[in-house]
């Protein structure tokens, strides 16, 4: 199957195009499921208010919006709805309420701060010494830990902004690895970010390092596209190039998530391609 569960939508205030705009890419795209996966809000115990994610108040417009699409295309397309997640201990029971009330369908680990927004910066751009980078692992590995989550996306997310892939990240790495593969969670092999790469000569993310230790490990890998405009899901080239780069690297690619509901996040994923 050609899939796709990492798909972002305006509520997030950096993305382009309409829910309905992301469904009929994805028809045009040849995409035989796709989930929608924007940015969770969370319900901070201060009065903090974040400028990359919906609010509280709005989560109830998402889902309506995506079940009501659902049955609209569903002799098209199977749509699947869930949430980007970091891994905030202090308000994961409420995110476990969200995810019971709303029946969603799975969590990705989007591991962007440490523990909460209101007092750390971004990973993606604040990874640039030592101390951020164990932080990043620590919390990239707490979060795999707590069975939160179906899979680990951008799992090299801290290459956007540490210098070079030293030795630490070679250590850090194989960290997240290893705990990855015990746990028969996926990671997410990022194609987001390549077009923006490419057109201002950065190697980023996905990172070949990380990349090469994965396959050591024994990790498996599912590919997201982290859509943030609905023409990203017309554009097949970065998706079958990360097919092959997947079977080069020999990593076991799953395209499905097992889908688990009621407050039980999903565990593992199926279906190895």
């Amino acid at each position: 199957m050609k899939t796709n569960y990492h798909t972002h939508t305006t509520r997030c205030m950096h993305a382009t195009g309409s829910d309905e705009d992301y469904i009929l890419s994805a028809i045009k795209g040849g995409y035989q499921e796709l989930g929608f996966s924007d940015h969770t809000p969370w319900k901070y115990h201060t009065d903090y208010v974040a400028d990359m994610r919906m609010l509280p108040e709005e989560l109830p417009d998402y889902i309506e919006s995506l079940h009501s699409l659902r049955e609209k295309y569903r002799n098209q397309i199977s749509i699947k709805i869930g949430l980007e997640c970091e891994y905030f201990p202090a308000y994961t029971h409420w995110l476990k309420e969200q995810i019971k009330e709303y029946q969603l369908d799975y969590i990705l680990f989007g591991n962007h701060h440490y523990h909460t927004d209101e007092k750390f910066p971004y990973f993606g751009h604040h990874t640039e010494n030592l101390d951020m980078l164990e932080l990043y692992e620590e919390s990239a590995i707490e979060g795999m830990e707590s069975g939160l989550f179906c899979c680990l996306a951008h799992p090299d997310l801290f290459m956007r902004s540490y210098p070079r892939f030293d030795r630490h990240c070679k250590l850090v790495s194989r960290h997240i690895c290893r705990t990855a593969a015990r746990l028969n969670i996926p990671l997410e092999y990022n194609i987001g970010y390549i077009a923006y790469n490419e057109a201002h000569g950065l190697q980023t993310y996905p990172c070949p390092d990380f990349w090469h230790i994965a396959a050591n490990e024994g990790c498996t890998a599912i590919i997201g596209l982290d859509a943030h405009d609905n023409k990203d899901l017309e554009t097949t080239v970065y998706y079958d190039r990360a097919v092959e780069e997947l079977k080069a690297l020999k990593i076991k690619r799953v395209d499905k998530p097992t889908f688990l509901n009621c407050g039980t996040a999903v565990a593992s994923c199926l279906h190895a391609s």
